[in-house]
């Protein structure tokens, strides 16, 4: 399974380790998996889409870097290529790997989860600061992750789960 995130924050640009935080927390627990699994590189690759901290923006973390994806992005894909399941962690990684299949935002991308086929699962960023979006849009909860599980489940163990809904 590969997760493709955007840059390390301050505190994982600090400690050194991916998803070292309350959006790592969270992500896991979309998972259903715990920090073991989480950071068995055996069974999950973690892959941003920027490797340093880009400094702070007016409402939150400046976007990734682009030139870490472009230099380093499709070297590091190269070297697992049996991966069953990539989970698409906010608008930069949508943005890279769905290219023209994307919809418009990322709430919409989000919601047409179903459309991008087994190999794929678009998810908003887990951060705190999303609290809003979580409120606003209930369906994630009920609908999306389930199936998350589901399918990080199915990966892990080696079972492929189908989309169906």
């Amino acid at each position: 399974m590969l997760v493709v995130g955007q840059a390390p924050g301050a505190r994982v640009h600090a400690s050194g380790v991916p998803w070292d935080d309350k959006s790592g927390e969270r992500l896991r627990d979309w998972m259903g998996i715990g920090a073991e699994c989480f950071y068995d590189p055996d069974r999950v690759a973690l892959v941003p889409m920027g490797y340093c901290y880009p400094g702070r923006g007016t409402s939150g973390d400046l976007p990734p870097r682009p030139e870490c994806a472009q230099l380093w992005l499709e070297r590091v894909l190269a070297e697992m290529p049996h991966i069953e399941l990539t989970l698409l962690v906010g608008a930069y990684a949508q943005r890279r790997f769905l290219a023209g299949e994307r919809r418009a935002s990322l709430t919409e991308t989000v919601a047409a989860w179903r459309d991008y086929g087994n190999a794929y699962m678009p998810l908003p960023h887990p951060s705190p600061r999303n609290q809003g979006w979580f409120k606003h849009h209930p369906w994630f909860d009920r609908d999306l992750l389930p199936v998350l599980r589901a399918r990080v489940a199915g990966a892990l163990s080696g079972e492929r789960i189908e989309v169906t809904a």
